[in-house]
């Protein structure tokens, strides 16, 4: 009997194992035996062929119903063309070039598997040159028929010379001599879950009997993932919960207390809740680790001063990471603003009960940098704001009680540990996010966190309308645009105009998406560069146009920013760099070019740069994305509502469970594969609620060592880290 540890090549031999691993990475019968089939066929049940995307590698169940040989028009030989059909109308055809014997295989009412890349031709889905396997009739039997012999069909995840039936044929193989499979799962849990045994389990879901089989042996694997990553989640949190930490209480009448009664506006119900959960896990005597998560212009940043103050009242300092030198440099403006004589303790029109603002980036002169660094050194500076650099180990501080991340997804860990490390005890951390999470997201990438949501906006915010401007079908529509820009203007407004790609070669600051729907080649991404001269000289010509992209020396930068946000310039041609943080009340439209090579959030991210003042906002989203394209409903979604909760469903929707879960961010592949973040809430709290009790009884799974080893294999450390970072 074979044990998961066992080389593949010593069961299916040297030629097969190597293609199992050079293509699908799978070397070890546990790695085939965890290669799950990615959806089960039922013969007379349809493939959905309509649905097939060009560029797509499939495999698909279909009947034949018409096979026909004729010469080919350009070049010598004879076309063999069979026109295959999925049971609802749906039709693709096959094509082979100078194979007219298939004719004799592929009779019309045979059912078969085939396997190739989808293109189209003449506006008809086809396979050229297909890999298949017919599923037999009329008393014919073939090696791989016998992996098809159930109601249910399995087809695997493949590669193109490893299709679905010879991975079948492998995990027959397999299976036939695997030892029984020892469960890691507690009898109890198990029990009290109506769990299968996972030897079952793993046998069933590659040769279910029926659906309702299929069904428990996928709930049983799907609760291994989701108990493994919420083990690792309880365990780190447990853990943190165990260091020391100098509590940070509230000052009855400190610079907090007065912050307060000089705010020329009142905090939202949320930002009053929020505030009294850091301030209460400030004063415990073990570090904060909370998540602030809120839409964006929601006043995140008024509760982060406010925890900062809290701790700078206790002779502390606090220190916010930006991810990048604009926020850190809009973060230093505008919590200078709110300050006021409170942020300016030592100057000559200061509060002598306040306290100094320092700002830390990789661009300052040496002066300014030796300066900022005694300001943080002395800890007269008790706010301390920065980039990168203030991971510099020129960089000490005094006493750091409080470490505030922005955009906590575009740090690693080892940045955040670096920063926490300059404190003498473990500081308290909050970490700040404006893209909305899903609540299973919560639970699962953020499940070592408290987590506190922001879900008011304050009073005063206009609202955003939003709209898609098809620029290829309807270019009057993209004129229309520009000379709304203009309207806004003449009104004594401003403009964004965001473009995916700085320019002159560079990379695209957006992630650039897969060809078009119908597998077209696409332009290249519109460009900062390239559009700002284009505007000047055309629709927008007469206009104050600024450029803003991550190529510009930081000072300069900076100076566009600040001329922008005095009204110095009508219109600002930016990247991304406008994301987050950038706050301009009086910028009331954005136009995103191509938008389509944007993602949802990020979408919703931009938006929200303007209708932050009393005037509404407006976001047009141009593309040249077809109506009824992926892109095309993607931007409709967007457009259709400003709830970025709703937003968020949808972009995990459309991106891969394992990019949510880190199984791209090692380059291996990783066993988290049936667990879905956007179906499996139920299951995922269960499995927390289990972790929470075995971890409360036993923190370091002592008990339970083959559990421990379970959840290493799942979710090992390079991955844990991960599922900390988000």
């Amino acid at each position: 009997m074979t044990t998961l540890d066992e080389p593949l090549k010593k069961l299916l031999g040297d030629k097969t194992a190597k293609a199992l691993d050079k293509h699908l990475e799978l070397r070890t019968v546990g790695d085939l035996v965890y290669h799950f089939p990615r959806r089960y066929d039922e013969r007379g049940e349809h493939t959905d062929i309509r649905s097939l995307s060009v560029g797509e590698d499939v495999t698909v169940l279909g009947q034949v119903r018409r096979a026909t040989t004729r010469p080919m028009r350009q070049r010598s030989g004879r076309l063999l063309e069979v026109l295959v059909e999925d049971g609802t109308g749906g039709m693709l055809t096959l094509t082979f070039f100078n194979q007219a014997w298939r004719e004799r295989d592929l009779r019309p009412g045979r059912w078969g598997l085939f396997a190739g890349k989808v293109t189209e031709f003449r506006g008809k889905r086809q396979l050229n040159g297909p890999d298949y396997v017919l599923l037999g009739d009329e008393g014919e039997a073939s090696e791989e028929i016998e992996e098809f012999a159930g109601a249910l069909i399995p087809v695997y995840p493949a590669a193109g010379s490893v299709p679905t039936w010879t991975i079948a044929r492998c995990v027959r193989v397999v299976l036939d001599t695997l030892a029984p499979v020892d469960d890691a799962l507690p009898a109890t849990v198990r029990a009290g879950r109506g769990l299968l045994p996972l030897d079952t389990a793993l046998r069933e879901i590659h040769r279910p009997g029926s659906r309702e089989d299929l069904q428990k042996a996928r709930r049983r694997l799907k609760w291994d993932e989701a108990f493994a990553v919420q083990l690792t989640l309880v365990r780190r949190k447990l853990r943190a919960t165990a260091l020391p930490a100098r509590p940070r209480p509230a000052t009855p009448a400190g610079v907090l207390s007065t912050f307060d009664t000089r705010l020329p506006y009142e905090l939202t119900e949320g930002q009053r809740r929020v505030g009294t959960e850091i301030a209460t896990d400030l004063a415990t005597s073990h570090p904060m680790h909370r998540l602030l998560q809120g839409e964006v212009g929601s006043g995140k940043t008024v509760c982060a001063l406010r925890a900062m103050l809290q701790v700078v009242d206790t002779g502390g300092q606090a220190a916010l990471l930006a991810p990048t030198e604009v926020l850190a440099a809009q973060h230093h403006r505008s919590i200078s603003a709110l300050l006021g004589p409170l942020g300016r303790a030592g100057e000559l029109d200061g509060d002598p009960a306040g306290t100094q603002v320092a700002l830390v980036t990789g661009s300052l002169g040496a002066a300014a940098r030796r300066a900022a660094a005694a300001e943080v050194a002395s800890g007269a500076a008790g706010i301390v704001i920065g980039t990168h650099a203030l991971l510099y180990e020129s960089v000490e501080f005094n006493d750091l009680g409080l470490v505030v991340v922005d955009e906590q997804h575009r740090f690693g860990v080892e940045q955040r540990d670096a920063l926490r490390a300059k404190a003498d005890q473990p500081p308290h951390t909050l970490v700040m996010t404006a893209t909305p999470i899903p609540r299973t997201v919560a639970m699962t990438v953020y499940g070592d966190l408290e987590i506190s949501i922001l879900d008011q906006l304050p009073g005063g915010r206009s609202p955003i309308a939003s709209h898609v401007v098809p620029a290829s079908d309807k270019p009057a529509f993209l004129d229309r645009a520009w000379r709304r820009v203009r309207e806004e203007v003449d009104a004594g407004h401003q403009a964004y105009v965001v473009c995916p790609r700085i320019g002159d070669g560079s990379a695209s600051d957006a992630d650039e998406p897969p060809p078009d729907d119908d597998g077209t080649a696409r332009r290249p991404p519109l460009a900062v560069t390239e559009v700002a001269p284009l505007l000047a000289e055309g629709p927008l010509h007469g206009l104050r146009i600024g450029v803003l992209h991550g190529r510009l020396p930081a000072d300069e930068k900076d100076a566009v920013m600040r001329t922008f946000a005095a009204g110095d310039l009508d219109v600002l041609v930016a990247t991304t760099v406008v994301e987050v943080g950038v706050d301009v009340p009086n910028a009331t439209v954005m136009i995103v070019m191509d938008a389509d090579r944007f993602g949802v959030s990020q979408l919703h991210q931009l938006r929200g740069r303007v209708g932050r003042g009393s005037a509404a906002g407006l976001c047009l989203l141009v593309t040249e994305a077809v109506e009824g394209s992926a892109a095309r409903e993607r931007l409709d979604a967007v457009a259709s509502t400003t709830d970025g909760f709703k937003l968020a469903e949808l972009d995990l929707e459309q991106r891969r469970e394992g990019d949510v879960l880190g199984a791209t961010q090692s380059g291996r592949r990783s066993h988290l594969r049936l667990l879905s973040l956007l179906k499996d809430e139920k299951l995922i709290g269960e499995a927390r609620q289990e972790a929470i009790d075995l971890v409360s009884e036993d923190p370091e799974l002592t008990a339970h060592p083959l559990l421990a080893q379970s959840v290493a294999l799942l979710v090992d450390e390079e991955r844990a880290e991960y599922l900390e970072k988000g």
